[in-house]
């Protein structure tokens, strides 16, 4: 058992450190290169290097060391060892690889946008599945909601569109201000589907009077469960059962085959689910 916690533990620094080095090439070699100021700390760190020559990966590691120290102080904050290992190496890495990519790896603004913030995207995703962190601006908008009740996500996009608007003082030029969004709004994207992927889960609400024959089919033919759940509608006052499924979002297909063939009239709802856990599905996390 402690073998299989050490593997465990050795692959997910190995997978981190992949994560991170991919993550570290999307900004270095591409974003960085070409004058684009994106999104978090690692923006604001490009924005020091771009008027003072300042090193983006000890900017980087300073600025988020006194988010940590002030996180701890104020929200009584626990930060992880794999965070810390993150936002070390993260740095190193940028101060390194900044150093050896002087010009963009494309001569195109708009292609080392989409492929850096694609990269950095990838890893940025790659590494919250591993357990890590980079730090940034989440922390300095936990702590203003702290103090402000405003939501943390208006607060990480007002923090990031704040410092992507940086870029118009250094360059004067707004077209370096939309590559900055276009940078985050590819990133956002990237890291979302990394996370999702494939795995992508739906959840499935069924309305029937013929329940009970739609959930042996599905059972049957998809080898998937059902919950059969008790439900009054709030005007008739009627019973009526609800099946609850859960699918992969690839396989939803065969279950509205399903629901159509045996009753057409059936009143179906689909949701995303964020996360599912148990037998069958993820492995639940901690």
């Amino acid at each position: 058992m402690e073998k299989q916690k050490i593997y465990r533990e050795v692959k997910s620094y190995l997978m981190l450190t992949l994560s991170l080095c991919i993550a570290s090439i999307g900004w270095s070699a591409f974003i960085i290169p070409a004058g684009i100021v994106g999104g978090g700390i690692t923006g604001l760190a490009s924005t020091f290097h771009f008027l003072w020559g300042w090193d983006v990966g000890l900017v980087s590691i300073s600025i988020n060391a006194i988010l940590i120290i002030l996180a701890i102080k104020m929200l009584g904050f626990s930060f992880g060892i794999k965070s810390i290992y993150c936002i070390i190496l993260f740095g190193i890495l940028l101060s390194v690889l900044t150093r050896y990519f002087k010009t963009p790896l494309t001569e195109d603004t708009f292609m080392s946008t989409l492929i850096g913030s694609s990269l950095a995207g990838t890893g940025g995703g790659l590494i919250f599945i591993n357990g890590g962190s980079t730090g940034g601006t989440d922390i300095i908008a936990m702590i203003i909601n702290k103090y402000k009740n405003i939501s943390l996500g208006r607060l990480l996009l007002l923090c990031d569109v704040f410092i992507i608007f940086t870029g118009y003082f250094v360059f004067q030029n707004i077209e370096i201000v939309m590559y900055g969004f276009i940078t985050m709004a590819i990133f956002g994207y990237a890291v979302d589907l990394v996370i999702t992927g494939n795995k992508q889960t739906v959840q499935l609400f069924i309305i029937s009077e013929k329940y009970k024959r739609i959930a042996d089919s599905i059972i049957a033919k998809t080898e998937k469960g059902c919950t059969i759940l008790d439900g009054i509608g709030a005007y008739t006052g009627d019973e009526k059962k609800v099946l609850m499924v859960i699918s992969k979002k690839r396989t939803s297909t065969i279950l509205f085959r399903i629901i159509k063939d045996i009753d057409p009239d059936a009143f179906v709802t689909m949701g995303t689910v964020s996360g599912v856990y148990g037998r069958g599905f993820d492995q639940l996390k901690v």
